[in-house]
């Protein structure tokens, strides 16, 4: 009787051990399952995070040259949202900053007079940014277009009323900006009510040379 029973624990014994064997095997291919799973979503977010596009001043598509400035600038939207320029990063001007206004956006004047007037006293190799909000063009006369057109713009000639427009350019330059954008006022066109749609540009400006 002593003998059966000593096997039988001996049995059990031997049950509880596999059992609790399995268990802990089974256990631990879960264990290094998790610790996979976990260490390869950390390798895809680490890869996922390396491979995010680098941002560029003013999110520009591409980084400028060594000695150039980056700007971007967009027109305004109808006479609903402001013009917005911005240059190495920093936003000079646009509706969120509430130094905007209607017409041709370089400094906030209500009529063609000042505003030829400051044409007049930029100084050579200034950067000028220009940008249409609603009508840029009803209130200019032949003085200010030909100053514009003196800074580098073939478009300002053309500037029509609620046609949308920008441009880089500077004074002294001695031959036509690249940087300008131009859309017409057209019925037939149009993206807005009784405007067209934003212009917007970007691109890197050359600094000036000593």
């Amino acid at each position: 009787m002593r003998i059966a029973g000593a096997a039988k624990l001996v049995v059990v014994i031997a049950i509880f051990l596999l059992t609790f064997y399995v268990i802990s095997q089974v256990f631990e291919i879960k264990m290094d399952a998790n610790l996979g799973h976990i260490f390869a979503r950390s390798a895809l977010d680490a890869a996922a995070r390396s491979t995010k596009p680098p941002r560029y001043k003013c999110g520009i598509s591409k980084a400028c040259p060594e000695k150039h400035f980056a700007f971007k600038m967009a027109s305004g939207a109808a006479n609903v949202v402001g013009p917005k320029i911005c240059v190495e990063d920093n936003v000079l001007m646009s509706g969120v900053k509430n130094n905007v206004g209607r017409g041709i956006n370089v400094a906030l004047v209500n009529d063609v007079a000042p505003f030829i007037e400051f044409l007049k006293s930029i100084q050579d190799g200034t950067i000028v940014l220009m940008g249409t909000y609603d009508d840029g063009a009803t209130k200019l006369n032949e003085e200010a277009r030909k100053l514009i057109a003196d800074l580098g713009s073939t478009s300002i000639t053309n500037l029509g009323f609620r046609d949308n427009w920008v441009f880089c350019g500077g004074k002294g330059i001695k031959t036509k900006s690249p940087f300008e954008q131009h859309i017409k006022n057209n019925k037939d066109t149009n993206k807005y009510e009784g405007w067209p749609e934003v212009v917007e540009m970007e691109g890197c400006i050359p600094q000036k040379q000593d």
